[in-house]
């Protein structure tokens, strides 16, 4: 027995260093089953394997298909029309950028073209392109500028035009952390918890980290770390609502201290487990000192 047709088909293509990644990520954390670099005559073959699956079939799919995989692109109404035949409804989306735009970011980022194999020139590896991916382009439903796109903007851009990804809300960790080892590079809101009180002094909570019972009566006793709480816990309520509709896919929140293994764990701890229970119930813990 096959599973039913997707019901949402992305074919995402476009221009080298136009943002095509990013577009793709930005689907995949939508809830899209996501294949980069299909070669074009293997998408009817692409979706008889995934509807002949013992599992169930992806209900979204998205495509990129680019120069990448060195075919005749202009053959692409003859694969539309293939998809067609097997009942498959699929969207084109096409996303560009100026040609000062591309040779500034591939300056920036200094990496190849795809192109540069032949041995041409960027400027001219990007007209190349530019001209053997023009069929796709007039076929395309939607076609997204990013040359004055920065990547936030171009994410907003593919949730807006594409109408994707407004019921995801962005994943919740809540990270713990010694400051002697440095803060964590992918945190977006750091708070330092050396100031409360430290059950590193009392020599039977040393051992234990902020997970043990023990530990967790020493600071639900603790005034001071019961009022820092109070006040982390009101801004995160007041700001997480807002960060429920930004184009961002994770949030990490990080709580540091001296050894990261009791004030920073337990407040990662008792939060994450506050907000479990107030809308965001896959919230995560990590702890990089004990894990």
């Amino acid at each position: 027995m096959t599973s039913p047709e997707p019901s949402s088909l992305l074919l995402l293509t476009g221009m080298s260093g136009s943002g095509k990644s990013i577009a793709l990520r930005t689907l995949e954390d939508s809830g899209y089953y996501c294949i980069d670099n299909l070669p074009a005559e293997l998408l009817t073959e692409a979706l008889r394997s995934l509807r002949n699956q013992e599992l169930e079939s992806p209900e979204r799919l998205a495509c990129a298909i680019d120069i990448r995989s060195r075919n005749d692109l202009a053959q692409m109404p003859e694969w539309l029309s293939a998809l067609a035949r097997e009942g498959q409804a699929a969207q084109l989306v096409f996303i560009d950028s100026d040609n000062d735009v591309l040779l500034r970011r591939y300056a920036d980022t200094r990496r190849r073209h795809p192109l540069s194999h032949l041995g041409l020139a960027l400027a001219d590896a990007i007209t190349l392109e530019r001209q053997a991916l023009k069929p796709l382009r007039a076929l395309a439903d939607h076609v997204i500028d990013s040359s004055t796109m920065n990547v936030h903007q171009l994410r907003r851009a593919i949730i807006e035009r594409l109408g994707v990804g407004d019921d995801l809300p962005p994943a919740l960790l809540f990270q713990s952390f010694a400051y002697k080892r440095g803060l964590p590079p992918d945190a977006d809101f750091v708070f330092d918890a050396r100031v409360l009180p430290n059950p590193h002094w009392n020599p039977a909570l040393r051992p234990l980290s902020g997970r043990d019972r023990a530990v967790r009566d020493f600071f639900e006793q603790a005034p001071d770390v019961q009022a820092y709480l109070a006040q982390v816990r009101d801004m995160l309520e007041s700001w997480l609502p807002r960060l429920r509709h930004d184009t961002r896919s994770y949030i990490t929140i990080a709580f540091g201290c001296s050894g990261g293994r009791h004030r920073s764990v337990y407040l990662a701890e008792t939060l994450a487990a506050h907000v479990r229970n107030h809308g965001w119930p896959d919230a995560a813990t990590f702890h990089r000192e004990l894990d």
